[in-house]
């Protein structure tokens, strides 16, 4: 509309030096100018939605007459208008991060289980090293858990190779005798909840460590530390050198790991499994991670 008023103009000045009555055509034009003249050709109804700042240029048809498809340029977006497109662009960002992640999970998570086997029948005296002994012959095994009370013949664990064909080859296992019983082996429907890489031994003084340390679950709440050491130090005969009791307000029962000065101990200590500490039956199975012991930080004054 700017170019519009320009050109008008000076269609006004031509006709103020030209001395000739003026027309009715020319009067009509006199009007439109004098009207442009009131106009602010800057105003924002004046640009239309499909306006781009690449029309900012002035440009002219072949007969030197202003195309009507280009305006003079739009006043720029607000800040508000920047704000709110880069935080969209930032949330797009996020949750598409988010979806990516929570792919990646799903698909690590369904590799790991198609690793994994399902041990049952468990004869109470077999070992986890007893056990992954047993399968290594499939493949490399990354981990093994036995779950469930040491004392019952319903005992299961959990049985994870480097790759899909050891665990293909563990099927074969099921029927196999190890100690009283034969071996239940089935496809794992979950897969082994990983440890914190944190906590496992760092240096081979702390593997030694872990030899001599057991898990206790199931503690009463009520039964204090000192109590924790006095159950174990009677029942197994042997010193306990460190002991970590940990809980909270959330859970109705406690766990411990218990390190001792000798390796039998923690093998005795395993045999505990269902005895009554307090007023629960406790559950004892081998640590795998040793009992460090807590840094102190200075305070500040």
């Amino acid at each position: 509309m700017a170019a519009v008023a320009e050109v008008s103009g000076e269609a006004a000045a031509a006709n103020n030096m030209d001395s000739r009555p003026k027309s009715e055509s020319e009067l009509n034009v006199q009007k439109l100018v004098d009207m442009f003249k009131k106009l602010n050709p800057l105003a924002q109804e004046f640009f239309p939605s499909s306006y781009s700042h690449h029309q900012s240029t002035t440009h002219y048809h072949n007969n030197g007459q202003l195309s009507p498809n280009f305006f003079p340029t739009a006043n720029k977006p607000s800040s508000n208008d920047n704000f709110s497109n880069n935080r969209r662009r930032r949330n797009n960002y996020n949750q598409g991060r988010r979806r990516s992640n929570a792919s990646a999970f799903k698909a690590q998570r369904a590799d790991s289980i198609r690793r994994t086997v399902y041990v049952s029948d468990i004869d109470q005296h077999v070992t986890e090293e007893r056990l992954a002994a047993l399968f290594s012959s499939c493949g490399q095994v990354n981990d093994c858990r036995i779950c469930g009370d040491p004392h019952s013949v319903l005992r299961f664990a959990f049985v994870e190779f480097s790759d899909e064909h050891g665990a293909r080859a563990a099927l074969n296992l099921g029927g196999t005798m190890l100690g009283y019983y034969p071996v239940r082996v089935l496809p794992s429907k979950t897969a082994i909840l990983p440890v914190n890489p944190t906590f496992l031994p760092r240096s081979e003084d702390e593997r030694e460590m872990c030899a001599r340390t057991v898990y206790c679950t199931n503690i009463d709440k009520k039964v204090s530390q000192a109590e924790v050491k006095n159950f174990f130090e009677s029942a197994c005969g042997g010193e306990v050198t460190r002991l970590r009791l940990l809980g909270d307000h959330v859970h109705s029962t406690r766990i411990a790991f218990v390190e001792f000065a000798l390796a039998e101990s923690a093998i005795a200590a395993l045999s505990c499994s269902g005895m009554v500490l307090g007023t629960q039956p406790i559950r004892v199975s081998p640590s795998k991670t040793p009992v460090r012991p807590r840094v102190i930080r200075p305070t500040l004054h």
